[in-house]
């Protein structure tokens, strides 16, 4: 699949997705690149903003089996990656697979599972394998994660740690709609009898597999390579920042603006890729210090100052 192939493809889905949820496009892009790129994408809002419907939609119009896991303080691994259970008739164990056994799997609220739980995704989402009594398994490909996480009612949850974060290629927030789309979402109910819209599928696997492989044909120029390793480097030199973006951040930043340019169905990158890739790629990574923490610092300026600060070269 060539880049204006690729262009077409993510406008087809996008346009899909959009027959069902009610939001921001920019919001639905940003979730697709997270796809594009081979990532994994971490959805943060208030209950009721239309996360799972997203995710839903999305493995629907790309054509690929989803599955879902609703996490909660009592769940346990094996009921992620599967768990051997006692076939009576053949008089053996039988490996059962989990739900992360699928193309898409939405990980609901995963800040409610306890840490021991949450990590049985690190595998699955870095390496797209489960390892279970000592025999590893490979996942199905494509394969990613979209999580969700709702920033309020935090008793009783478990944030994710560092480490696990910095594994979602991207984090974003769907939003309020507006006064229009909020009508416009009413509109839509009242012309069905069901509260979950149907969307029509637009992907398979095979194309799926193939998308996801176009951004390696987009050229990334010298000067480029170095906007974004010092991007980076800006974040880590912050005096707000306790901890900047790692190596693997910043690799997802370059995979994120290719990923971007194949959307505008461009096969080379500019600096207006990185930027309009950075804010939803660099913010979650980050550490603040504890100072920075009681001044009510936040991330996300971080991340608007060094856009700020980095000199853009001419490409």
């Amino acid at each position: 699949m060539d880049v204006s192939e690729a262009s077409d493809a993510c406008e087809a889905v996008l346009d899909a997705v959009s027959t069902a949820v009610i939001a921001d496009r920019t919001v639905l892009e940003t979730t697709l690149l997270g796809v594009v790129s081979g990532g994994h994408v971490l959805l943060e809002d208030v209950p009721g903003t239309g996360k799972t419907l997203t995710a839903r939609s999305l493995a629907t119009a790309l054509g690929l089996e989803f599955s879902r896991v609703q996490f909660t303080p009592d769940l346990l691994p094996s009921d992620v990656t599967g768990t051997h259970v006692y076939n009576e008739r053949d008089r053996e164990f039988e490996f059962r697979p989990g739900p992360v056994f699928a193309n898409v799997v939405l990980a609901d609220e995963i800040n409610r599972a306890p840490p021991k739980t949450q990590a049985a995704l690190l595998e699955a989402m870095e390496e797209e394998q489960v390892t279970a009594d000592g025999e590893t398994r490979p996942l199905p490909d494509p394969f990613f994660v979209i999580a969700t996480q709702n920033p309020v009612e935090q008793e009783g949850t478990f944030p994710l740690p560092e480490a696990q974060v910095d594994r979602f290629a991207v984090k974003t927030a769907l939003g309020y709609p507006d006064e229009d789309g909020e009508v416009e979402l009413l509109r839509r109910r009242s012309d069905r009898r069901t509260r979950s819209p149907e969307i029509e599928s637009v992907f398979d696997e095979a194309r799926v597999r193939a998308l996801r492989e176009s951004p390696e044909d987009v050229g990334v120029d010298e000067d480029v390579l170095r906007y974004v390793a010092r991007l980076a480097r800006a974040t880590r030199e912050d005096r707000r920042v306790a901890i900047g973006v790692s190596p693997r951040g910043t690799q997802r930043l370059f995979e994120l603006a290719r990923a971007h340019a194949v959307l505008v169905g461009r096969e080379f990158v500019t600096p207006d890729d990185v930027k309009r890739v950075a804010p939803s790629t660099l913010t979650h990574r980050l550490v603040l210090t504890p100072d920075a923490q009681v001044e009510d610092a936040e991330k996300a300026d971080v991340v608007r100052d060094a856009l700020d600060s980095v000199t853009v070269p001419t490409v």
